[in-house]
């Protein structure tokens, strides 16, 4: 897994694997801030954590492709981007075809990018939306937030919601949809007896 902040859902990921609801390891849990928090929670349940640190003026497609040498060593079979807040170049997602999976808060087609939630309560106060959602997607290219859907959830957002309680519900929806859409992922890569490619299950 991939994170750059808190890693709640890195978290409710690790939860789902020990209590067998993902019959799943998680390998490691990749972080390019040292002081992320998805790294300490990976080491609290005895999993590994590196820290990629970008170099100075280093370029963006080398960094990636020095991260990618180190997630291509630890051989995942896919890779979970669970709150990643750096856009990967084909340098890195060339190396895992069909095998990136990203958590957005927002539903396809609306608010790619940072900062999904505040965003959406800003409009919806301003009353230009009334609902927003969380999905999860495949990562074919480098463009934001966009690609093959796996799984959605919609959130109402109420009158008299205030950020943080509308954070909270989507944080609660990320956690929820992660965990079915690797769940139901894990289970045809069990079905199908195959190392790799993990088949997708087709998704409307």
């Amino acid at each position: 897994m991939m994170a750059s902040g808190n890693g709640s859902n890195v978290q409710a990921v690790l939860d789902a694997c020990a209590t067998g609801r993902l019959a799943a390891d998680v390998v490691a849990v990749v972080s390019d801030q040292a002081a992320a928090g998805a790294l300490a929670r990976a080491a609290t349940a005895g999993v590994p954590a590196f820290h990629v640190e970008r170099h100075d003026g280093e370029a963006r497609g080398d960094y990636d492709a020095r991260l990618g040498d180190v997630v291509d060593a630890l051989a995942p079979d896919l890779v979970v981007l669970a709150g990643w807040m750096r856009i990967l170049t084909m340098a890195f997602l060339g190396r895992f075809p069909d095998r990136v999976l990203n958590l957005h808060p927002a539903l396809p087609g609306e608010l790619p990018g940072t900062h999904a939630i505040e965003r959406a309560w800003h409009e919806a106060m301003a009353g230009e939306r009334t609902s927003t959602g969380v999905m999860v997607h495949l990562v074919p290219s480098a463009s934001v937030d966009d690609g093959p859907v796996l799984g959605t959830a919609t959130i109402d957002i109420r009158p008299d919601d205030t950020l943080d309680a509308l954070t909270v519900r989507i944080h609660a929806a990320e956690h929820r949809v992660l965990v079915d859409v690797l769940h139901e992922l894990i289970a045809g890569f069990v079905h199908a007896e195959t190392a790799t490619p993990l088949p997708i299950p087709a998704r409307s």
